[in-house]
């Protein structure tokens, strides 16, 4: 059910379908929610996470954008320049009431899959919690000073000292319709505001006038699910394979494995899937199941044989990149005059 609804809404948002009338009616109504929401969150806006330099990394349509990977990313940037960064998120579907420190061996179930790539890949400190102005504290407690928030550009409540937001290439800004009748969870305007447009892709779907950067994902080496000899994505060209993706756009990760000439069959489920065994059964088993790296995490205990998940890196320009490191060096700096 959940899936047929994303189908349905994201050939409205995202496609050539038309938004009913009764959806463009409900547009007025979630525009001033979404006004009196953020006043509200920005009146309560805390004081003492001025420690640290918050880093938001979010978007303003629903669905997958990149974010993940530009997380990642960021958090090597600054370990390589030799600051200590730890990571929030709210942790997608996680039951978690609390705060949760997420280990490389976490349950998704628990923590959110996205967290648990993260702290997976990066190896920085991941704190979990619904607040994430109460994850942020924690992480200052630990002596973290630079902290990146996993989505949260919606969060007001959470003070930040910048913003990025990441932008689909390929899809854009859908209709350009706020939500319901939309993909937008603020209007176009926001983009105004934030310090950094990180495009994922080539296309630019925005207007000329707004600065922009653009990012890649690059395909890495393809992992046996259960352990053993890596291969390159080329080793497959030529290969037949069930390609199975429960992300924002399964269509980035099935186009990635088209470019590299394998021969898709798509199984796309719906974002953050909690995968079963079932959910493979009616593929054949004379080909082998390659994967995104978010959806292995929560596959690993399935015991499926001839799985693979493919890694992919953010790839950014050089010289944006040490923008980047400057601006939160100067914001860490200001800090410092503050006390």
């Amino acid at each position: 059910m959940r899936a047929d609804t994303e189908v349905r809404m994201n050939e409205i948002w995202y496609g050539s379908g038309q938004a009913p009338i009764w959806l463009r009616a409900l547009v007025p109504v979630y525009r001033i929610g979404q006004r009196l929401d953020r006043w509200r969150q920005c009146r309560r806006r805390p004081r003492d996470l001025e420690s640290a330099c918050v880093v938001v990394v979010g978007n303003i349509t629903v669905g997958g954008s990149g974010k993940t990977p530009l997380v990642i990313r960021l958090c090597r940037i600054l370990q390589e320049a030799g600051l200590a960064p730890g990571v929030i998120s709210r942790g997608y579907g996680s039951p978690a009431r609390g705060l949760r420190l997420v280990s490389p061996a976490s349950d998704p179930g628990v923590v959110g899959d996205e967290p648990l790539l993260i702290a997976q890949r990066s190896g920085v400190p991941v704190i979990v919690a619904p607040d994430r102005c109460a994850a942020a504290r924690a992480l200052i407690k630990r002596g973290i000073r630079v902290i990146v928030s996993d989505d949260g550009l919606q969060h007001y409540r959470l003070p930040r000292n910048l913003e990025i937001c990441v932008i689909d290439g390929g899809r854009g800004l859908g209709n350009g319709r706020l939500l319901p009748a939309g993909p937008l969870r603020e209007p176009v305007e926001r983009l105004d505001s934030v310090d950094y447009i990180v495009i994922n892709g080539e296309a630019n779907p925005l207007p000329p006038a707004l600065a922009v950067t653009h990012m890649s994902l690059v395909g890495g080496l393809l992992r046996p699910l259960d352990g053993g000899q890596n291969w390159r994505l080329s080793q497959f060209g030529g290969c037949r394979v069930n390609a199975v993706a429960g992300i924002g756009n399964p269509g980035r990760f099935f186009d990635l494995l088209r470019h590299a000439r394998i021969k898709v069959i798509e199984h796309a489920f719906p974002d953050h899937h909690a995968f079963q065994r079932s959910d493979f059964d009616g593929m054949s088993r004379d080909l082998p199941i390659l994967m995104t790296e978010k959806d292995a995490v929560k596959c690993r205990h399935l015991g499926l044989e001839n799985a693979w998940f493919l890694s992919v890196e953010a790839v950014l320009p050089a010289e944006w990149e040490e923008e980047f490191l400057r601006q939160v060096r100067v914001e860490l700096g200001m800090q410092e005059d503050r006390r």
